[in-house]
């Protein structure tokens, strides 16, 4: 107790209600709703064979498949309505590549949203050492929010191919009983896609994220800290240069008053004089 109780309190958490702790919380939680919505995922299909002899039949043919959706390594067995007969198939596609990709890239960036915000709370002042820890979570929050959206665009692909690969109507195309018109096949139950689903959300909703974290880990970064001393610098310089133009232009105006008014004033002396003569 005595050692979390030292580290609550060396700890700032204050960064965590400023935009840039408070995303990369949001990061870390959304990174693990994507990652467990498509690495946990497990469905099946159920289809039906209803032979001419009914010993044959089998109504309820289970094929379940899973995370990293190796289709091609999924093997059922169905009957071939021909003296009991049964054959081993296989579904189509390996769709395991885009699958790991997208889980790779969540898992990396949880990790790395976690340590980010720990160095936040706890290593604020050596985060600001000599400029390279805001240059680094820059680049990387760059780097991560191009991943999300090339994983995430990936997996959406996949994700569509999986669901027509395993549609029981075309699973059914893979019988050799249901081109037999005696024969009759069905559709028993389809997979349910609302976990998928939500991960390709999650997915481009990280992309959203990160990219709108760039703005905020910038403004940390000795770029834009340069980039203000700049724009603040010739802002002064111009209102410098207004200033001093204005004075020019009051000093010239008040020269030429000052240069006009002994003729007026000469004018009227010679009308004062010339009516005491009169």
């Amino acid at each position: 107790m005595d050692t979390a109780n030292q580290l609550t309190s060396a700890g700032s958490f204050q960064v965590l209600k400023l935009p840039l702790g408070f995303i990369r919380v949001l990061e870390w939680l959304f990174a693990i709703f994507a990652f467990a919505t498509c690495g946990g995922y497990s469905g099946q299909l159920r289809v039906s064979v209803d032979c001419l002899e009914k010993a044959s039949s089998n109504l309820s043919i289970a094929i379940d498949f899973a995370y990293p959706f190796r289709l091609h390594q999924v093997s059922f067995e169905v009957p071939m309505c021909e003296d009991m007969r049964r054959e081993r198939l296989f579904l189509i596609g390996d769709y395991s590549s885009s699958a790991e990709f997208f889980v790779t890239i969540a898992v990396f960036a949880f990790l790395y949203s976690f340590v980010a915000t720990v160095v936040y709370i706890f290593f604020r002042n050596k985060y600001h050492e000599n400029n390279r820890g805001p240059l680094i979570d820059f680049v990387a929050t760059v780097v991560f929010s191009f991943m999300w959206l090339v994983s995430s665009s990936a997996w959406a692909k996949a994700l569509s191919d999986v669901k027509v690969a395993t549609d029981p109507d075309e699973v059914q195309l893979l019988f050799a009983a249901c081109k037999v018109q005696t024969n009759k096949c069905g559709s028993v139950q389809e997979p349910r896609w609302s976990g998928l689903n939500t991960s390709v959300v999650f997915g481009f909703l990280n992309f959203v994220l990160w990219a709108g974290n760039i703005w905020f880990v910038f403004k940390e970064t000795g770029w834009h800290k340069n980039a203000a001393r700049f724009v603040g610098g010739a802002s002064e310089k111009q209102a410098g240069s207004f200033t001093q133009e204005s004075l020019d232009r009051s000093g010239s105006y008040s020269t030429q008053g000052d240069q006009g008014l002994p003729s007026e004033y000469s004018q009227v002396g010679g009308l004062s004089s010339y009516a005491n003569q009169m």
